[in-house]
């Protein structure tokens, strides 16, 4: 067992939180100190552990950790990283942290505030981390708590509706995978939530299949997957920008991930017979989430449906078999979670400012705030896919990837990419058209006479700063990224490769290589 690592970056800031109501504090401000110092510290944990004991070349758990905890339910402490948790682990530390800094003007209840945003910290590496099936189902839940009080609280007039939307929405969602653990754990000789060795039962296609669907549920709410979406716009709508940076930068986050790791890495087979509904679903939320957002008139809603939009390519790569398109699609993930923070809490600065979200009461607001000008359009041009920055590397590598897949036939990739392509040139329709209504045009006379429009302050600006480093420095050198999960994302794609009787006697194609429209129900035999 390795030194442990995890347990300290999980516990770390759960434990801090605890002593938040005993920090001598009125207004708020030495809390906040308090709480940034222990994001910080944590988030240097998580640099030092993965630089001093992560093996770039290793596809298999490292840091792994195993206590035994409950011994009647087999429900233990088992923790472990490999190149698809460790990217998304440290995104945590980052956005998180950052976050933190974010939600600096909070006066109300600022105690309760920075003692969630301590509690969720350590819950959402948690979820990235753990190696249990049951303990995933705790994490996941427990996770959901502060979200929905942070919502609650702190929200806008609508809170409460959003609120409960978002709760019943992944509560409910969270049931399938109860029901799923449940059914795996129990089936064979040997009761276990180990995600490894349940991964190596002899899982009957048609168990695989039920199982899918219920984990493809359950993830698909939290992606979000269409038509399971409709919580999020609600949600963002409602939130405040160190929540709207939580839940574009890192909650979406997870569905991605658990769907890469029990969907397709525990269920291979299952995987073969819905990668192409993936796909279809990845062009849907793709064309419908671009074409909503185009029509939004309230700016949080509008990047919401942004967000829908990106994640698309998500399920379009999961669903490629090619090393290139799954690559992108943990690229997908890790990007938008920068860009997506940076927008939302772009959308908060200019709110603080003029007191409005929807774009006909806006205008002229680039004349008096330069900087905030500034980090609109260069966020925006990151969220557009601009080459030389995150997403377009990543979106570029989903395309090449699915497009020399031999899994499909010529016709269907030919349709799915030209939807898709679609998509991408409604993207810098929809943004350049929402950052003109903000910022170019004649100032709103009415506005100005009431709000006098500051620029933005060295806080915020550190904040886009950060976010747009690593957006530039992916994009102009994506290996950065790219290199913490190639091992494991080509023994995936390998493993996902031989489910497929056409495709398991083949190397993975690094050219176009046109096969026969893909049947799954050949698996059967």
């Amino acid at each position: 067992m390795d030194f442990p690592w995890l347990s300290i970056i999980i516990l770390f800031p759960i434990v801090a939180s605890l002593f938040v109501p005993l920090v001598p504090d009125k207004d708020g401000k030495t809390v906040r100190w308090y709480a940034l110092i222990v994001g910080l510290i944590d988030f240097a944990l998580i640099i030092y552990a993965f630089y001093t004991g992560y093996d770039l070349t290793n596809p298999e758990l490292q840091l792994v950790e195993r206590y035994t905890w409950i011994a009647p339910i087999h429900l233990d402490w088992s923790l472990g990283a490999d190149g698809l948790s460790m990217p998304l682990i440290i995104l945590t530390g980052f956005i998180t942290t950052l976050a933190i800094l974010a939600a600096w003007p909070v006066s109300f209840k600022p105690k309760l505030f920075y003692f969630l945003m301590l509690a969720m910290y350590g819950g959402q590496i948690a979820v990235f981390a753990v190696q249990d099936m049951l303990l995933f189902f705790l994490v996941w839940e427990l996770e959901l708590i502060p979200v929905y009080l942070i919502l609650a609280i702190w929200g806008g007039k609508k809170r409460l509706y959003a609120a409960t939307k978002f709760i019943l929405y992944t509560a409910g969602g969270s049931l399938f995978i109860l029901v799923a653990a449940l059914t795996m754990a129990f089936h064979g000789d040997t009761f276990t939530f180990d995600m490894r060795e349940i991964a190596n039962k002899d899982l009957s296609l048609g168990l695989q299949l039920w199982m899918y669907a219920a984990f493809l549920i359950a993830y698909g709410v939290k992606l979000p997957i269409f038509p399971l979406h409709t919580w999020l716009p609600d949600a963002h709508g409602e939130a405040t920008a160190p929540a709207h940076m939580l839940l574009a930068g890192i909650l979406l986050k997870m569905g991605g991930y658990a769907l890469i790791r029990m969907n397709a890495g525990m269920l291979p087979d299952a995987h073969a017979v819905f990668a192409p509904a993936l796909v279809i679903l990845g062009v849907v939320n793709i064309i419908y989430a671009a074409l909503t957002s185009f029509a939004q008139r309230n700016l949080k809603r509008k990047i919401a449906y942004s967000s829908i939009s990106h994640m698309g390519f998500v399920l379009i790569g999961i669903a490629s078999f090619t090393n290139l398109g799954m690559s992108g699609a943990v690229l997908q993930m890790v990007s938008h979670g920068l860009i997506g923070a940076s927008l939302f809490f772009l959308v908060g600065c200019t709110y603080d400012r003029t007191h409005t979200l929807m774009l006909d009461e806006m205008g002229g607001v680039g004349q008096k705030m330069k900087k905030v000008f500034a980090m609109w359009t260069a966020c925006s041009l990151a969220s557009l896919a601009l080459p030389g920055m995150s997403g377009f590397v990543a979106e570029l590598m989903v395309f090449v990837g699915f497009a020399t897949s031999d899994a499909y036939s010529l016709p269907f990739k030919v349709v799915v990419v030209v939807l898709a392509a679609v998509g991408v040139i409604l993207t810098p329709i929809y943004l350049l058209s929402m950052l003109r209504e903000i910022l170019y045009g004649p100032e709103n006379k009415e506005l100005v006479e009431h709000e006098v429009l500051v620029d933005a302050e060295p806080r915020e600006v550190f904040i886009i700063g950060s976010l747009l480093v690593p957006i530039i420095g992916i994009g102009l050198y994506p290996k950065i990224l790219t290199q913490m999960y190639d091992a494991t994302t080509v023994e995936l794609t390998a493993k996902l490769r031989s489910s497929v009787p056409s495709l398991a006697l083949q190397e993975t194609p690094n050219e176009p290589q046109l096969s026969q429209l893909y049947k799954a129900p050949a698996i059967v035999d």
